[in-house]
Formats: structure tokens, C-alpha cells, sequence
């Protein structure tokens, strides 16, 4: 599982809007339990004093508040859940809600932190601002909450407090587009042990320049931006609730079936090879006690007589400075990947390949060894003609139902399409599942080819499929998707040829549903 996704905890749009009579602003009004939110700055909107005074011209705005459970990321983390600093990315995410008011195009939005706590509050009127916070719990233009003993704590300044330090922006070309940011750096913040500031959620609003000239604002725009909205926490739509959505690159490598001697058609990198231990105990992945997270080694050697077992010295591995440095070209150093799972990698020249079909390895400290296994290396070959192949898939282990709240891992079984093997390996062998090095999946809902989790093939690689001896396989959770509805995965390999990915035809579907065995 690569992915996680936290939904907001509190979010509120606040106001300084004119109400429909043009005599009083919208300054009091909360709108914490509507089920959209919205963004907008209106230009010299017109209006007339309770008073009687003539005519005048003021701007109008809107702003977004929204916080995210970082206690519940930061105990995700602290249980392994989530990796640690440096290898996640985090991005808040928000989904347009359609509209019949105009929309505006070409404008940047600005998530900037929230500099003190505010109360989410119970308002719903968005239309003519109603819904008044007065004396009861809850934010809106000028007050951030309502304190335990009934004092009212405003705002330091109309609008809301922000912090200027991290401040992210997205361009908005058309105005319908979903809101998406990396906001990695502010999260690690938020989830240091003892942050220079805390969360207090993120304000969303136009741009400084976008917003409208007003006398705190006095370099902002002299055009209105009206409106955008973006579906709320309270929404009946299970996807497009605003979240912090976590990535990282889960996939594992293990080229125990696919290690290759080195070759000078490959590159340096191409050449390494990595190969993995697990460590289970009682069906459950455990850290070595003799080592835990510190030095562990391998040495590769040939094979007995029978190649049953190891033999001889320890063969002579090539120097990358990483595994193997010029004082233990006899063994590599393997690294903790996670808990029980340890892997290195390493790369062995061409000059035994014509005296060595079976290599063990053994991992070991000390005099301690915790693990041999054996592989069958292969040679890079060249080819005359160039090899497109297209493949048959099936996922081995597809159920027709899945619970909402399990957490199910997914075989894929490949071979390549046309494939004519010999009567020998029909009678006597069971058919292997072909490796492929790059391979990434995605889901969507069938009834209407929603894509509930896109293919992430780009930075993060957070939908990448492992692969062992047993072929390629993944981890899928499936409380992302909403129960009550059949999705169907499609995967995509790596086309190195085109340099992009190629969807392939197969869809595997299966439903999710609450209930329990």
C-alpha cells in the first residue's frame, strides 16, 4: 500500500460579502456545515449606507479554512504506516464542485498555514449569509472561535490569521480544474516533534494580487474573480471529500528471478542487481534480534556437486562504493528496507558465466548465518529485430467481493501473448509468470469510469507493483474506495521503446461492500 488518504477534520467558508439588502456585511456569518466551499473577490460592488448616504463602491471576498488530522498521520507514522521523513510526499487535494454562477479563468489560489486555532461552526447559508456565529461556537470574518468561559476570540486581523513563511500557489487556467498541492514541507512541520509552529489547518484564498484593491490590500485587483467552489467535508460525495493524500514508492524489487550477469550492454545501474530477505516468525515479518536495523552481509558463492548447496569461496563481486567497496569485494552490505525485510545489491561480471548456473546467497553476521537462497543467472542478449511484446494477464487471486476495511494483496500472473512452449515444459512444469520490471495499476468505478485511484506513474511512483521469484504483485486498501460499488483494475507496463506507459486491454473487476465474514 503506497497510498493514504486523511479527510478533513474542520472546514469553514468566511465572508465579508454584502447581503442581499446591500446595507450590512456578511462579517458574522458561518458556513461551517454547508457541504461546498467557496472562493471569490468581488471588485467595487455597490451599496447604500443604513443611513441614507449615497452610493458607495466596496470589495467583497471569500476564503476557505480547513484543517487535516496530522495527530492521526503522526500515530500512522510512529506505527509504520506511513514512512518516514524523506521518502513521502503529502498533497492537499480539493475537488471543484460544479456551479451555476459565472466561473472565474486564469487566476492562482494561495494555501497559506493558519497562524491560531479557529471552530469549524454549524452554518449553512452561503447564498445570503444568515446563518449568524454571534455569541455561539464557531469562525467567521473577524472571529476564529468562541472560548470555554463565552469570551469571543477575533481574528488579529479581518480575514483571518495566516503565516507568510510557506505559502503555495495553483494556477487555475479554466477555473474548473481540482485543487492538488504538495505541501510535504508544511506537513513534516506540523509533525516534528516540537514544530516551530503548529496545525491550525491551511487558508485558502485568490492570490494577493488577485484579490480585490481594498485599504489593506492596496496593490490588488481592479477586476472580480466570481466564484470557486470546491466540494466540503459534509459533501454526500464519497471521492470528492478534501484530503491530505499520501505517497510513496512501496514496490519492492527483488530480481531473485531476474538477475543478470553484467554485460557491456548495459549500463552501471542496469547491471546491479537486488536482491531481498524476509524475515518471518510465526507468519509475522520480524526485525533479526542479532541485528535489527544495523550491519547484516551477503556473500554470494557456487554450488555443490548436486547444486543443493553452497560451495567454495565467496565469489569476487563488482565494486559500486555503495554495497561493495575495495576492501569487501567478497560480500555486500544489505540495508533494512522495513520491518524484517532487508535487501543489497550487487553485480557480478561476465567471467564465470560459462562455469556457474546456480548461485547461492547467504546472508549472515558474524559468524551467524540467517538465510540462504539461490537464484539462476542470466545473460543480456542482443536482438536482430525490434521486440514490441504484448502479454496476457490475470490477477491469480481475484475475489468477486472485498470488505470496505480489509487490506488484500493481488497476484499477477504474465506471459507474453503468441507464446509457443514445448510439449517438455507442458507435461512436466508448471507455466512461469513473466516479470515485468515496471509495472503500475489503476482503479475506477465501473458504473461510471470514474477513476478512484489514477495511475501514479509520476514522481512519487506510488501505484508501482512489487515483484519476487513469485512474479509481480501489490497491496491495495480498500477503505479508498466507497463500499456499495464495483471497480475494476487496469494495469500498465513500462514501454521503453515508446518511453510511456501502454495501458494494457484486461479489466479484473470485483465490488467492495460493508460487511464482515
Amino acid at each position: 500500500m503506497a497510498i493514504k488518504r486523511y479527510t478533513a477534520t474542520a472546514d469553514n467558508t468566511i465572508s465579508n460579502a454584502w447581503q442581499s439588502n446591500l446595507t450590512r456585511r456578511a462579517t458574522g456569518s458561518n458556513m461551517g456545515a454547508a457541504d461546498v466551499l467557496e472562493i471569490y473577490s468581488i471588485y467595487n460592488r455597490a451599496y447604500t449606507s443604513s443611513a441614507g448616504n449615497p452610493p458607495d463602491k466596496q470589495d467583497e471576498l471569500s476564503r476557505i479554512l480547513i484543517k487535516f488530522p496530522v495527530d492521526s498521520i503522526s500515530s500512522d507514522r510512529s506505527a509504520g504506516t506511513i514512512p518516514a521523513s524523506g521518502n513521502v510526499s503529502f498533497y492537499l487535494k480539493m475537488y471543484n464542485a460544479e456551479t451555476s454562477k459565472t466561473v472565474p479563468r486564469q487566476y492562482t489560489l494561495t494555501a497559506r498555514p493558519v497562524s491560531q486555532s479557529w471552530q469549524e461552526g454549524d452554518g449553512l447559508d452561503l447564498e445570503n449569509y444568515l446563518d449568524y456565529t454571534a455569541g455561539n461556537t464557531g469562525s467567521n470574518w473577524t472571529q476564529c472561535r468562541r472560548n470555554d468561559n463565552a469570551t469571543i476570540t477575533n481574528w488579529s486581523s479581518s480575514g483571518g490569521d495566516y503565516l507568510t513563511a510557506s505559502n503555495y500557489d495553483q494556477y487555475f487556467e479554466s477555473g474548473l480544474e481540482d485543487l492538488e498541492i504538495d505541501v510535504t514541507i508544511l506537513m513534516e512541520e506540523w509533525l516534528r516533534s516540537a514544530p516551530v509552529y503548529h496545525n491550525y489547518g491551511f487558508g485558502i484564498s485568490l492570490s494577493a494580487s488577485q484579490e480585490s484593491t481594498a485599504s489593506y490590500n492596496l496593490t490588488g485587483a481592479a477586476t472580480s474573480y466570481y466564484t470557486k467552489r470546491f466540494f466540503a467535508r459534509s459533501t454526500q460525495y464519497f471521492f470528492k471529500k478534501p484530503v491530505i493524500e499520501v505517497r510513496w514508492d512501496s514496490s519492492i524489487k527483488d530480481d531473485r528471478s531476474n538477475f543478470y550477469y553484467s554485460s557491456s550492454l548495459a549500463t552501471g545501474e542496469q547491471n546491479m542487481n537486488t536482491l531481498y530477505f524476509y524475515n518471518y516468525v510465526r507468519g509475522n515479518l520480524q526485525n533479526l534480534p542479532a541485528v535489527g536495523t544495523g550491519l547484516l552481509r551477503v556473500r554470494l558463492h557456487s554450488g555443490s556437486m548436486d547444486n543443493t548447496a553452497p560451495s567454495g569461496s565467496a565469489l569476487t563481486l563488482v565494486q559500486d562504493n555503495t554495497y561493495v567497496t575495495a576492501d569487501s569485494a567478497l560480500y555486500a552490505t544489505a540495508g533494512q528496507v522495513s520491518t524484517g525485510i532487508y535487501s543489497c545489491s550487487v553485480a557480478i561480471t561476465g567471467t564465470a558465466r560459462n562455469k556457474i548456473t546456480d548461485i547461492f546467497d547467504v546472508w549472515y553476521t558474524g559468524s551467524t548465518r540467517f538465510f540462504t537462497g539461490s537464484f539462476n543467472p542470466q545473460t543480456f542478449e542482443g536482438n536482430e529485430i525490434s521486440v514490441r511484446p504484448s502479454y496476457y494477464l490475470n490477477i491469480t487471486n481475484l475475489k468477486q467481493k472485498y470488505r470496505s476495511k480489509e487490506n488484500a494483496r493481488f497476484n499477477l500472473y504474465v506471459r507474453e501473448k503468441y507464446w509457443s512452449p514445448t510439449i517438455y515444459t507442458k507435461a512436466n512444469n508448471d507455466i512461469e509468470t513473466t516479470t515485468i520490471e515496471s509495472a503500475s495499476y489503476r482503479i475506477y468505478r465501473v458504473i461510471d469510469d470514474y477513476d478512484a485511484i489514477p495511475h501514479g506513474t509520476g514522481s512519487d511512483l506510488h501505484t508501482l507493483l512489487s515483484h519476487d521469484v513469485s512474479g509481480n504483485y501489490f497491496d491495495f486498501d480498500m477503505s479508498l474506495l466507497q463500499p456499495g460499488y464495483e471497480y475494476a483494475f487496469k494495469f500498465a507496463f513500462y514501454d521503453s521503446s515508446l518511453s510511456d506507459w501502454a495501458e494494457q486491454d484486461e479489466a479484473f473487476k470485483f465490488r467492495v461492500e460493508n460487511y464482515e465474514y
